[in-house]
């Protein structure tokens, strides 16, 4: 159940499956009791898997993307995790052909995206996990996420990727 403030009722979530339902798997998982709540994270940033069924915001170009974060982490001031007393998560998985609406600020509207290209995500310590395009200076070396649309400014459309082929 998501619950909800009165004083947060006008917030908009910023991911948004459009087709999640066979092609997207949330999974549940536990945000480590170690992540650092100094800089805040939406929904639909991406995710690593820790230890365990321990998920954390990447912090090394080596991590390899898990999924996009379906809760606030301090973002707009909502902390989903803690305000409910225990570390739960859910983590979107992407299917090569599930496809998300992702607003900003969980993607950096700031850099320049085109369709087609490939999605990542930021690994410093103010933007860990935040999606970002390709030129991004710190980021991680896997890719996580394919762009299908950038529908706005602060609008894009993500799909999974495309298994490899030899």
């Amino acid at each position: 159940m998501i619950r909800v403030k009165p004083n947060t009722l006008h917030i908009k979530r910023t991911i948004r499956p459009l087709y999640g339902n066979t092609q997207a798997t949330p999974a549940s998982a536990f945000l480590d009791p170690d992540h650092d709540r100094t800089y805040p994270k939406w929904p639909g940033f991406a995710m690593v898997k820790g230890n365990g069924e321990l998920v954390r915001f990447p912090s090394d170009a080596d991590d390899l993307p898990y999924g996009l974060a379906a809760q606030y982490v301090g973002g707009d001031g909502i902390d989903e995790p803690l305000e409910v007393g225990i570390n739960a998560m859910a983590v979107w998985k992407l299917s090569p052909d599930a496809e998300f609406e992702i607003l900003a600020p969980a993607f950096d509207h700031t850099q320049t995206w085109a369709d087609g290209d490939l999605v990542y995500a930021a690994t410093d310590a103010a933007n860990a996990g935040r999606l970002v395009p390709d030129g991004y200076a710190t980021r991680t070396t896997a890719p996580i996420a394919r762009v299908l649309k950038i529908a706005s400014p602060t609008k894009i459309v993500i799909g999974g990727l495309q298994p490899r082929t030899a």
